[in-house]
């Protein structure tokens, strides 16, 4: 159990997790939507993330958690191949994903990607229409055939991101108009239009209001109805708040995973206990 020097900041966040109503039920069965083994991965000459062994679950919220340079936004990345765009990346072991080892060279990159969708930390629309954004994975996907199926899945991301009624009758608007609560809301969006079954979320609400930020963690709620969600976040009061299972990662490795309560309020390890309670990090 926490140490009862905790801080009164860390004593809220106990308070958070113990009040939850969202934590995983252990007699029902969970499926494994990601099986990670005995991953590493480097940047040139630095290793980045060691033996890194977890499972992501379906249709349930992970957290990843951890201070800065600790391989966070990394292992994030690595689940639909992002930092393929880096010449010096490398990596080696397993990500299985619907029985295919992900990191393969022969792997269907664009296909991996329409199926693992990413929402970054800063809100990034095209310079678009709001209609235009959402429609860029469906037409270059070729998934829609007729106008009326590209309207219908319009609305469907768009009612997902819970933000239809705020924009229906402004379609035609550019999206850079939108206030950044907003922005966030559509790139959720556009990420949902292509129908991925895992969705990743960098940072998603560390650059918007605490109002803004709240709509979005009501939002990842109801996703992970449909969806499987892995999101990376420094704000351990949002990981207690929406995630059913954390993982603590310390300089590239994975300290302990398990259930969300467990990891909060009553750690294994000393080094995850320390950095909960604001001991480093």
């Amino acid at each position: 159990m926490l140490s009862t020097t905790v801080n009164t900041k860390f004593r809220g966040i106990r308070t958070e997790v113990l009040s939850r109503t969202t934590t995983p039920d252990s007699t029902k069965p969970v499926d494994i939507r990601v099986a990670i083994n005995k991953f590493n991965c480097w940047y040139g000459p630095h290793r980045a993330l060691r033996d890194i062994t977890m499972d992501v679950y379906a249709k349930q919220v992970t957290s990843i958690i951890g201070p800065s340079g600790c391989g966070k936004s990394t292992f994030l990345r690595s689940l639909n191949r992002m930092n393929d765009v880096i010449p010096t990346f490398r990596m080696e072991g397993e990500i299985i994903i619907d029985g295919q080892n992900i990191i393969a060279p022969d792997i269907d990159v664009v296909a991996l990607r329409r199926n693992v969708g990413m929402v970054f930390q800063q809100p990034n629309p095209f310079p678009k229409s709001i209609l235009d954004n959402i429609a860029y994975g469906l037409k270059i996907n070729g998934l829609v055939h007729s106008s009326s199926e590209r309207q219908s899945r319009i609305e469907e991301a768009l009612r997902q991101a819970a933000i239809w009624e705020e924009v229906k009758d402004r379609l035609h608007k550019n999206a850079l108009s939108m206030s950044g609560g907003e922005q966030q809301r559509l790139c959720i969006a556009r990420a949902l239009a292509v129908r991925p079954q895992i969705l990743l979320m960098d940072e998603p609400a560390s650059a918007l209001d605490p109002i803004s930020t709240a709509k979005i963690e009501d939002l990842i709620f109801q996703l992970k109805k449909k969806y499987t969600i892995v999101i990376v976040t420094h704000n351990m009061q949002q990981a207690a708040r929406v995630s059913d299972y954390t993982a603590f990662f310390l300089q590239g490795e994975l300290v302990e995973f398990g259930p969300t309560d467990m990891i909060f309020t009553n750690p294994r390890d000393k080094r995850t206990e320390d950095y909960i309670t604001g001991r480093f990090g």
